[in-house]
């Protein structure tokens, strides 16, 4: 009977087109870009000091290394809205395929023990290792955040009944908790702590350009790989029985789907620190406005996070401005709402 719905399901599969919404993904895409264009303009321009618009012109096409607005720009500003930019694409897109592979509307990034796991072996290297140039740093944030998702998938899976939503968003939680306080047991331990509360804070603050050359090769390399994934999630987010009955190797498909949401979360966190939510919103805002079919919501996604990730980045230097607030801290308090809000319509 399993065999003949398996058969079934793969049939109706086949005959029945994912729904889709192109014209509005189009209209989402390219309104998205003009708005992430203004906003990069506007937070090369809002800052502690606060530089007019014809002057961030002048310091992109007629730099004068006499005036220290233009070195504000050029060095400190540009470097930092462009990194935004990819790290808001590569969280919202790892949310994005974690949601579609797991089935689970809950999946984030931050909620699934990557972040809490990058943040362990940050604090290893903060503590042993401080002279690790940033290019290996990144690669501990990969093994970190492979080895929490690693826990939370398989404690999740270990439960009778195997893995449901409501299970592997309960051991993120306790993964994350658990982990987080081992990072900050060695914070305490071997005196990091101001290096790692900068990182679990969250924020673009220290991006430069050395950190954007080795960044947006990844992210660059991982988003397209998303986007040539992108029809095999759709089939996966309509049932890992299904997509096998139509042939596909589900397995293989996860492992690399999972390999690249590592690159996308891991860089994007070893860039920024802990951010969450970023990956568990705007998936469902895109999926609100163009349907479920991958092909459209992964690029929306890219730059739906984007526009997010460099707004928040401007509210972070504006709400209290001399002074700094964490966009992670912002972009949590948007969050946690949406996640309460998510979870009890969910539960119904």
């Amino acid at each position: 009977m399993n065999a003949f719905n398996t058969r079934h399901d793969a049939a109706n599969a086949r005959q029945m087109p994912v729904k889709g919404r192109p014209l509005a993904a189009i209209l989402i895409i390219t309104g998205g870009l003009a708005a992430l264009a203004l906003a990069m303009a506007a937070a090369t321009a809002i800052g502690a000091a606060d530089i007019r618009l014809s002057t961030v012109w002048d310091a992109l096409f007629r730099f004068d290394p006499e005036l220290s607005s233009h070195h504000v720009v050029r060095d400190l500003r540009v470097p930092r809205a462009l990194g935004s930019a990819l790290v808001g694409a590569g969280l919202a897109v790892a949310g994005a395929m974690m949601q579609g592979m797991t089935r689970n509307p809950l999946a984030d990034s931050g909620l699934l023990g990557l972040n809490a796991g990058a943040g362990v072996m940050l604090a290893v290297c903060f503590a042993f290792f401080p002279q690790t140039p940033y290019i290996l740093l990144m690669v501990y944030a990969f093994l970190g955040a492979a080895i929490g998702a690693g826990l939370v998938f398989g404690i999740g899976s270990m439960a009778r009944g195997g893995m449901t939503p409501v299970r592997l968003t309960l051991a993120g939680a306790a993964v994350s908790a658990l982990l987080t306080a081992v990072s900050e047991g060695i914070a305490l331990m071997f005196r990091v702590g101001q290096d790692l509360a900068f990182w679990y804070a969250g924020g673009a603050a220290g991006i430069t350009w050395p950190q954007i050359s080795v960044l947006w090769p990844w992210i660059g390399v991982s988003l397209i790989a998303a986007l040539l994934m992108s029809r095999s999630i759709t089939l996966l987010s309509l049932g890992e029985e299904v997509a096998a009955g139509l042939g596909m190797r589900t397995r293989w498909v996860k492992t690399a789907g999972m390999l690249v949401v590592l690159i996308l979360a891991g860089s994007s966190m070893s860039a920024v620190g802990s951010i969450a939510f970023i990956g568990l919103m705007v998936p469902h805002v895109a999926r609100f406005l163009v349907g479920v079919d991958y092909r459209w919501i992964i690029p929306c996604s890219a730059v739906l996070g984007s526009l997010f990730m460099v707004l928040a980045d401007i509210g972070a230097r504006s709400v209290n401005p001399p002074y700094e607030t964490p966009a992670g801290a912002l972009i949590s308090l948007a969050g946690v709402p949406f996640f309460l809000w998510l979870a009890r319509r969910r539960g119904r």
